[in-house]
């Protein structure tokens, strides 16, 4: 059986039209065994993935998210026990970067073939940051600290992203507030510490995005040799620029071609940790919700199985 988690306010709302439209009437027609379940407010999604676990204990359980990347993430923090996951995702956001990483297809009812005819699961990492009060969050495509968190943290309560996702240009709004981000964001020193090294001195960091895949920020290419089932993480660093050169690099980021500038840099490595003078916005998947002026960033290899 298949243990559906919808969040209908996906794309402004269009998560439930896909829904309704597509998916359902898939799964009558080929007579699927399912269960679904409405996430109705931000925090459902990890409570409904909780309860369903704790209701089967002692099975492992194939569920299917259909929503964006911020409700895959929403997911990993509820199923805690992810050795009894098995994970389908239709992708309905406004930057699906896990989507574009695993080549998922865009269209709803592509994606749930590829869930029903693949019979087989891949392991995948998932990463977890935990912040300097010891709060801990799950992330399944990338965390970031400073500059792309700020984007997140201001996207979040963006008007025009609704507007956007409405025409299918959601993540121009990234795009759009990143550019404005560049000249409001406050650049502090950092350091950088990779698997117990030297600290590595980061002068006016403008960010560091710890990424399990490739992509984040609806298509921007921060790590190309990300691998998600390699049990590492790769490192995208940018500090020490001045604010009228960074417009014209962060473009190059689309095709990863951003690592040829000074003072953008890769880095690997299972466990980093990051400290700064003061509390910075950190995301994971997009979403920021918390200040913090020291995190660990890790990798917990396969952690959970993929159906892609």
């Amino acid at each position: 059986m298949y243990h559906i988690i919808v969040n209908p306010a996906s794309r402004s709302g269009k998560g439930i039209q896909i829904w309704k439209q597509t998916i359902e009437p898939a799964l009558k027609t080929r007579q699927v065994d399912y269960q679904v379940y409405f996430s109705l407010a931000e925090g459902d999604v990890a409570k409904l993935a909780q309860q369903i676990l704790l209701q089967y204990p002692e099975e492992t359980l194939t569920f299917i998210v259909l929503g964006g990347d911020g409700t895959v993430n929403e997911f990993l923090q509820g199923a805690h026990d992810l050795s009894r996951v098995k994970l389908g995702y239709i992708p309905s956001g406004s930057s699906n970067d896990l989507a574009r990483d695993l080549c998922i297809p865009k269209n709803p009812a592509d994606a749930l073939d590829v869930i029903l005819n693949h019979t087989q699961s891949t392991p995948m990492d998932v990463g977890q940051v935990t912040l300097a009060d010891g709060n801990t969050i799950r992330f399944a495509v990338s965390c970031g600290i400073g500059y792309d968190a700020n984007v997140c943290e201001e996207v979040a309560h963006s008007k025009l992203k609704k507007a956007l996702n409405r025409i299918g240009l959601g993540k121009l709004t990234y795009l759009g507030i990143a550019l404005k981000q560049i000249f409001t964001s406050r650049f502090v020193d950092c350091t950088l510490t990779l698997d117990g090294g030297t600290p590595i001195s980061m002068k006016r960091l403008i960010f560091i995005a710890s990424m399990i895949h490739r992509y984040e920020g609806g298509g921007f290419m921060f790590c190309p040799d990300a691998d998600p089932a390699d049990g590492v993480l790769n490192l995208c660093t940018a500090r020490n620029l001045p604010k009228p050169v960074i417009p014209f690099i962060l473009p190059t980021a689309f095709w990863g071609k951003h690592f040829f500038f000074k003072n953008v840099d890769a880095f690997k490595g299972h466990e980093i940790v990051i400290e700064a003078p003061v509390e910075l916005w950190v995301h994971t998947d997009g979403e920021a919700r918390y200040k913090s002026s020291r995190i660990t960033v890790s990798c917990l290899p396969g952690a959970i199985k993929m159906i892609f």
